[in-house]
């Protein structure tokens, strides 16, 4: 299976389905996401917490892969997620990259980043301009 495959896969199950089981699947077990949370890396156990929390927050979601790269066992992708806020029925979309490393069709090694700042402000979790007002040092809240 191609790396593409499988990280489609990944985000479909997963993210989109919540289908938890495919986490073993396809993430190995002692395999440790870098990047998602700060000073934390997300196991697979992480993972089954923190998928129903995410999804229980929003409506619809789907995931593009925009740009994939592969090199022997490793595989990079810039991606997109749509959701719709329950809130107030307006669309929200994220943006996110992953650097994973494969050993046959499993990620064994993982480095994350998305962008939650702007994520959670279409979410209306955060005021709008946050990045913007913590930029000039203000405090948010």
């Amino acid at each position: 299976m191609e790396k593409r495959d499988i990280l489609e896969e990944w985000y479909r199950r997963v993210w989109i389905e919540a289908d938890l089981d495919a986490i073993d699947q396809l993430f190995s077990p002692d395999t440790q996401a870098q990047g998602l949370l700060p000073d934390l890396q997300v196991g697979p156990d992480d993972f089954r917490e923190l998928v129903p929390m995410f999804l229980d927050m929003v409506e619809d979601p789907t995931v593009s892969l925009d740009k994939v790269m592969e090199d022997g066992d490793w595989a990079s992708a810039l991606y997109s997620m749509r959701v719709t806020n329950p809130a107030n029925g307006q669309p929200v979309i994220g943006s996110g990259q992953l650097f994973a490393r494969f050993d046959g069709d499993k990620m064994v090694e993982t480095y994350n980043s998305f962008d939650f700042m702007s994520f959670f402000e279409q979410m209306r979790l955060l005021p709008e301009q946050s990045m913007a007002l913590c930029l000039t040092g203000q405090r948010i809240g």
